[in-house]
């Protein structure tokens, strides 16, 4: 496959990647930034250490969060309380570097032998159209973007649990989630599931190895609340969680949020819910998983661009985006898949249940690949 435009992680890469990026609110929230607040996030000099206890010494900051600011008085004003101890693991020894990020991330490339085979999926990817276009709502794709999908995979067992919680959720956010006992169940299940598989087995492993947890079932239990967990996005309390939010799918005022998994794109085309108008970035990848970065309309609300991985097993997504929030916390994750650079942009939300709203819940989203 082919990028039909070229695609960095540069300023205007990311601002043309960025999603539900025209509104402005007083605090602006996961893919619901302005551009200049983007922008602002990702290129400005910092003057926080949100998401960045124990990062390099980069002179062009205002302020810092490595390990010797304080012998240097340079830390920023909130190095104290969000890094001191933090998670654990407050020593500069423990930081995770950007080259064991993009190494586990190829073991975990190469391990994810459930993804679809080049057989198992025939995409019509049709029109390609240039970013300044995505705003138009035009559908340029006479056809469904699924051709073809063996459904064989989704028998498999961590697809079969995965599927299992896409009805589990109210789309439109200010409704609060509630989960019944059975909901509760399939969210261990899945759990279960993609931690018996080679994938999340080197995830863990590189993690206990990085000190992050101590035992496998102190990690399964912050998965958990770090997807299933529920945060607020307005005033109604626990409307929404980052698993809702990344694979499942929400609407919020006329648009849609999140929606970043193949699997669902699939069922609800297959139902004549999303309707396929065209792609800006087909990724580099000549077998699956692959990148694509697309527009739709679900069941009468768009989504102006939205980037999923194609072909990609269950348990691969859930791997690299936690391995992004744990690693890169609000910050863009620098990734590389079969030789090829992938940037995945997690966002960190603190009105939530997941450590009784003193830790971050995760939402994710890929920024872009070279």
């Amino acid at each position: 496959m082919r990028a039909c435009i070229p695609l960095v992680l540069a300023v205007l890469c990311s601002l043309a990647w960025a999603e539900d990026h025209k509104e402005s609110e007083p605090l602006p929230q996961p893919e619901e930034e302005t551009e200049e607040a983007l922008a602002s996030n990702l290129y400005s000099a910092p003057t926080s250490c949100q998401g960045r206890c124990y990062e390099a010494f980069d002179k062009h900051h205002q302020c810092h969060c490595n390990a010797r600011c304080q012998e240097f008085g340079n830390c920023c004003k909130d190095f104290e309380s969000l890094c001191s101890d933090h998670e654990g693991f407050s020593h500069s020894s423990d930081a995770i570097t950007k080259e064991e990020i993009q190494s586990i991330s190829e073991k975990i490339y190469r391990a994810d032998t459930n993804k679809a085979q080049k057989e198992d999926i025939i995409l019509n990817s049709q029109n390609c159209i240039s970013p300044s276009e995505t705003r138009d709502q035009r559908d340029r794709c006479p056809k469904p973007l699924f051709t073809y999908v063996n459904e064989k995979l989704f028998s498999k067992p961590t697809y079969a649990a995965f599927i299992n919680l896409l009805n589990n959720y109210q789309r439109a956010t200010g409704h609060g989630e509630h989960f019944s006992a059975q909901e509760l169940a399939e969210q261990d299940a899945f759990l279960r599931e993609i931690m018996k598989t080679a994938v999340m087995k080197e995830l863990y492993s590189f993690l206990h190895h990085q000190n992050r947890y101590g035992s496998e079932q102190e990690f399964i239990n912050d998965l958990k609340n770090m997807w299933f967990g529920l945060y607020s996005r307005g005033n109604e309390e626990g409307d929404s969680s980052g698993f809702e939010h990344v694979f499942s799918g929400e609407v919020k005022k006329g648009k849609v949020t999140g929606f970043h998994n193949w699997i669902r794109f699939y069922l609800e085309e297959k139902e004549g819910l999303v309707d396929y108008y065209s792609h800006i970035y087909d990724g580099p990848w000549d077998s699956y998983p692959d990148v694509l970065a697309m527009q739709f309309n679900w069941d009468g609300y768009y989504k102006e661009v939205g980037s999923a991985f194609i072909g990609s097993s269950p348990e691969f997504e859930f791997a690299l985006y936690s391995l992004c929030f744990i690693a890169r916390p609000g910050k863009v994750c620098q990734l590389s898949l079969g030789g090829y650079p992938l940037a995945v942009r997690t966002y960190t939300w603190d009105k939530s249940t997941y450590g009784n709203g003193k830790k971050h819940i995760a939402t994710a989203y890929i920024v872009s690949s070279a």
